[in-house]
């Protein structure tokens, strides 16, 4: 997933956010927090006690061991006995939240979530097998003008230029009518090339500030002078930007669909790329590949801070983990079928391959963090492959035609055409 800025000198600051997520008129934070992600906000340790005996301890374990902490976690912050968990609260307390287990299956007090699986809906018209569900799509960045600031942008010589957030709502567009038609309700996180957030990076120029200034870098340069500038992590402008489209963006959509459009289902569309060297001169790969992820497999520095802890609690307590998987392996498996894309193999340490696929990992990406409903988030081909590359100069068209040496589909319906086989042949399995 090339092109993604990270924050390599922010670990272990935060920010405080002043008002619930769902509020409107959301306050723009000021200050940097200890022990939170950035701009995450203090976490309500209250909003667990609804799942109180609804696991047992053995699927609590697995979930633990072999999902979402894979990577191991201290016995400071999570203990599990027979009877209950403890998970602490705020570190450096001694302050835990008891989850209670549930004695057996059969005594397993019910979920309250907002969102509702497929197997608990009713038989479905076999021509409409989606009816009732509610769908959302989250067509990842932003596009239009903030292609460049996003880094999600190229163009080999004066061809047009490739910018993945107008290709991943492309595919929204194409994809939404289908699903209505088989009788899913089907909700936009994002619907144009512009951002949901309200703040722009000049917004946050003071806690810029105070994240360079509290990684020794008391006189910052204001600007960078493009992509390729290895020092413009250490610019205002910089961290202004990644504030901006990184991190508040993601949480005013998490804001949209927890609390506003409420889905049975999020799908988080993207394209993936590979490094392209020079951005003034970017280079095109032969490497196409694919690979779907859901929530899971959390470091055990992203474990320390206390948000994502409650928020990892969270998604594994509200019994996302099985609905995200299945589905997850349902669409890769119609995927590289349509595609022919071999399986992403991940050079680093940050995911747990899951499932029986080979396509699919678990990793900790903000919005599969915070959205609290089942979400899968999609990674096919590679934007900067020469393949890839002529199917994207192509465009969008109906049927097939002769592109890169072969007869294909747009890549645009391909890609739509594929999740909409693999969701059907998950909800006729689970609706029978």
């Amino acid at each position: 997933m090339f092109g993604l800025r990270f924050l390599p000198i922010l670990a272990g600051f935060s920010l405080v956010l002043a008002s619930p997520m769902h509020a409107a008129d959301e306050e723009l934070p000021n200050e940097i927090a200890t022990n939170l992600s950035t701009l995450g906000r203090k976490p309500d340790w209250g909003e667990l006690e609804k799942y109180q005996s609804t696991i047992t301890h053995d699927e609590f374990a697995h979930l633990v061991h072999d999902v979402y902490c894979a990577h191991g976690f201290s016995e400071e912050l999570i203990q599990i006995d027979p009877d209950e968990a403890r998970i602490l609260r705020w570190k450096g307390s001694q302050d835990y939240f008891a989850l209670h287990f549930a004695k057996s299956d059969a005594e397993r007090l019910p979920i309250d979530r907002t969102w509702t699986a497929p197997s608990a809906r009713a038989k479905a018209d076999l021509k409409k097998p989606l009816d009732g569900f509610n769908i959302a799509l989250d067509p990842g960045h932003l596009g239009g003008a903030w292609a460049k600031m996003e880094e999600r942008w190229f163009q080999i010589k004066k061809a047009p230029p490739v910018q993945e957030g107008d290709m991943t709502l492309k595919v929204a567009q194409i994809l939404a009518p289908k699903l209505e038609s088989l009788g899913a309700k089907v909700s936009f996180v994002r619907s144009a090339a512009e951002p949901l957030t309200p703040y722009r990076p000049s917004d946050f120029r003071e806690i810029a500030c105070q994240f360079l200034e509290r990684a020794g870098i008391t006189e910052p340069r204001e600007d960078f002078s493009g992509p390729s500038d290895p020092q413009k992590e250490k610019t205002v402008r910089w961290q202004e930007e990644l504030l901006f489209y990184r991190n508040s963006e993601i949480r005013r959509r998490a804001s949209q669909v927890n609390y506003r459009s409420q889905p049975d289902l999020v799908l988080c569309l993207h394209f993936n790329a590979e490094p392209w060297g020079d951005p003034a001169k970017p280079r095109l790969v032969p490497n196409d590949h694919l690979h779907l992820l859901v929530n899971g497999s959390y470091l055990p520095v992203e474990l320390d801070l206390d948000d994502e802890r409650c928020e990892m609690l969270h998604k594994l307590l509200s019994g996302a983990y099985p609905e995200e998987l299945d589905l997850a392996e349902s669409i890769a498996l119609t995927m590289a079928k349509a595609t022919g894309l071999p399986a992403y193999k991940y050079k680093t340490e940050n995911v747990t391959p899951v499932g029986a696929s080979g396509y699919v990992y678990a990793r900790n990406l903000m919005a599969t963090r915070l959205y609290r409903c089942p979400t899968v988030y999609l990674e096919p081909y590679v934007m900067n492959s020469r393949e890839v590359f002529a199917r994207v100069q192509a465009g969008d068209y109906d049927g097939l035609r002769k592109v890169a040496g072969k007869k294909r589909p747009s890549i645009y319906r391909e890609y739509a055409n594929s999740v909409v086989y693999g969701l059907v042949g998950y909800f006729k399995k689970t609706r029978p």
